[in-house]
């Protein structure tokens, strides 16, 4: 968007301070976690000039190694630190036609989760959207998850070629099962992995205020809808094959019941 202000030299910083909150008010983060049931689902999303642009419903559990100093003094030991994403994360992010972000910040900064999405066009013009880059920023020296870190300090961890979560346009991207990313972090290229599940997503093209477009299932929970509807198809394609089975049998039994029947004993054939 583009905004003129008419200042002269004197109010050249109330201006500054003006633009920015027209800024600030253009584009702003809401976290909506309160209307989840899932303590460990977030929901996230971004307005724009009062509408929704970019919405995110997900739960996020993180695995970060980090060093220790071993029991002799000398020595470095690597330990896992484990954790979700909390619920009461601040949000800023960025709306646009082909491209769009969002920032999730908790602990005073010491953790930022930063994800980017992209639309383009596919084979046979189809245009779709997807995560293109994911990173996160971490403060070993926050000590609720990192113990006895050696050289603490923050370090960012990020993905080199992603195409994730690629999805239609003009859909959500919903998923139950896991999607896990491994990023590579500032801190001797040591693997970040960020797990991410309940998953609802959508970057763009969002019609209604406050809601996702029509979903788009990932490939993980069709397979595993089939995989328990098929037991249930199969047994009633048995049940209907006994079905028609005795049926037959029993039409079989009628028609044979009122035929002439043979004796058994020869002896009788002389008689007849």
């Amino acid at each position: 968007f583009v905004f003129y202000l008419n200042c002269s030299l004197s109010t050249d910083i109330l201006c500054v301070l003006l633009a920015l909150s027209v800024v600030l008010a253009e584009q702003e983060g809401e976290n909506l976690s309160g209307l989840s049931n899932n303590p460990d689902k977030a929901i996230f999303a971004v307005r724009e000039n009062s509408t929704t642009c970019l919405m995110v419903e997900f739960a996020v559990k993180f695995l970060v190694p980090y060093d220790v100093l071993a029991l002799n003094g000398i020595d470095l030991i690597t330990e896992q630190a484990s954790f979700i994403l909390p619920r009461n994360a601040e949000i800023e992010g960025k709306c646009g036609s082909t491209e769009s972000e969002i920032h999730i910040s908790w602990k005073n900064n010491a953790y930022t989760l930063r994800i980017y999405f992209s639309k383009e066009f596919r084979d046979k013009g189809i245009e779709v959207w997807k995560i293109s880059r994911v990173q996160f920023v971490y403060d070993t020296s926050e000590t609720s998850h990192f113990i006895n870190a050696y050289n603490p300090g923050k370090h960012t961890a990020s993905t080199h070629l992603l195409s994730a979560l690629v999805t239609p346009a003009g859909h959500s991207y919903l998923c139950t099962a896991q999607q896990t990313l491994t990023l590579i972090s500032s801190d001797h290229q040591k693997g970040v992995t960020v797990s991410m599940y309940d998953i609802q997503i959508q970057p763009f093209d969002i019609a209604s205020d406050f809601m996702f477009s029509e979903p788009y299932k990932c490939i993980t929970d069709q397979r595993e809808r089939l995989e328990e509807t098929l037991p249930l198809v199969l047994g009633l394609i048995l049940a209907l094959i006994i079905v028609i089975t005795l049926t037959v049998y029993h039409f079989h039994l009628k028609l044979t019941a009122n035929q002439p029947q043979l004796p058994r004993d020869r002896s009788m054939y002389k008689n007849m």
